[in-house]
């Protein structure tokens, strides 16, 4: 499995491993517990250099990649990011994805642990004659997360750079020893989410900087474990086990966040504005609070009285709230704020009760 350059400073922080995609990463470093309430309560650092990222330049990059994707890159001025998704032409989820706009470039950041799989799709459609290049710089380019809310203050300690006015769908660009690096507000925990992303050359720079910054505050580094309790409390579906072929944008609450009604054509764009028009969504994404202490497996069916209703995508034990909770897609009937339903789990149904996210608000 690939490994992150930051690999050995993870093991001489203890951490246990375990697969990411394609990467072996951070798990956990002794106390996923601990790791997520420093989160909560002060400032966490991980490692997300396994996420996909990929570049496109050339004359055409905009209106190529427009011409592909579901949301409207056309408005960004450089220094501004958005969400989207790339879809089948049947409306169904292939990817989700950032898009940074750069004075001579676009820079993709899966939002999910996917691999290569968003530059292997965009490579089909990339065709002769169009002035754009695409480059995979997944290995090459490294991610550092800063999350809680004192994550402004260690990054201004450790870069000198003021990141408190700095809006989710902005960022800076910042020099780091002679290498551009981007410094983002991201959506990642529910909390002040800052993310640096960087060639790997000056990757263990950065996470050094931030470490000997963080020590009079408590930083601690954060793995899988704790960014997948955080990221459930906080309501925010990943790519992968949320966002995936079994569902189209509107059922996971994307409107006016991944997809544009208004840009013209694009694959999957008709199936999306049907939907809009006449409200023929027939799931959607909730939260719900399970009443058991075991955690339901991914594809764990939902059902209301007998009848099957839905799935399980993700579920966790909340430190935060001291509950079970996941996010489900029930058919839209059974979507609504107080809804009981029932859970399969290990054989035995659970009830539980559907509730708006997030579950946590910061």
């Amino acid at each position: 499995m690939k490994q992150s350059a930051l690999h050995t400073t993870h093991q001489q922080l203890g951490a246990l491993f375990g697969p990411a995609g394609e990467w072996e990463m951070p798990v956990h470093y002794g106390d996923p517990i601990a790791e997520h309430h420093a989160v909560r309560t002060g400032v966490g650092i991980a490692d997300l250099s396994h996420r996909g990222k990929l570049t496109v330049t050339g004359e055409d990059r905009v209106t190529w990649l427009q011409s592909i994707i579901s949301n409207d890159v056309l408005p960004l001025q450089s220094g501004d990011w958005l969400y989207s998704s790339f879809m089948t032409h049947k409306g169904k989820m292939l990817s989700y994805f950032r898009v940074y706009r750069l004075e001579e470039s676009l820079l993709v950041e899966d939002a999910g642990e996917a691999g290569a799989v968003t530059h292997e799709t965009f490579r089909k459609f990339l065709l002769y004659g169009t002035k754009a290049k695409m480059k995979n710089c997944g290995d090459t380019w490294g991610i550092i997360l800063v999350s809680g809310p004192k994550a402004p203050d260690l990054i201004r300690q450790a870069f000198g750079v003021g990141v408190t006015s700095l809006k989710t769908g902005n960022f800076l660009t910042h020099d780091l020893d002679g290498q551009a690096t981007l410094i983002a507000t991201t959506q990642e925990t529910g909390e002040h989410d800052v993310e640096i992303l960087m060639p790997n050359e000056v990757l263990d720079q950065a996470w050094s900087r931030l470490w000997e910054a963080g020590q009079a505050v408590g930083l601690r580094a954060f793995g899988t474990e704790a960014r997948e309790s955080l990221r459930i409390e906080a309501g925010i579906p990943k790519l992968g086990p949320d966002l995936n072929e079994r569902i189209v944008p509107p059922e996971a609450n994307l409107e006016g966040k991944a997809f544009s009604l208004s840009k013209g054509c694009y694959p999957g764009q008709e199936v999306v504005a049907r939907m809009d028009t006449y409200g023929t969504v027939k799931r959607r994404l909730v939260g719900l609070v399970i009443d058991s202490n075991t955690i339901p497996s991914p594809d764990a069916k939902v059902f209301s009285a007998d009848r099957e209703v839905g799935w399980i995508s993700s579920a966790i034990h909340s430190p935060t709230l001291n509950k079970t909770l996941a996010f489900a897609f029930p058919l839209r009937d059974f979507t609504a704020p107080g809804t009981t339903l029932q859970v399969e789990v290990d054989g035995e149904r659970h009830p539980s009760v559907v509730q708006t996210l997030p579950f946590y608000h910061a």
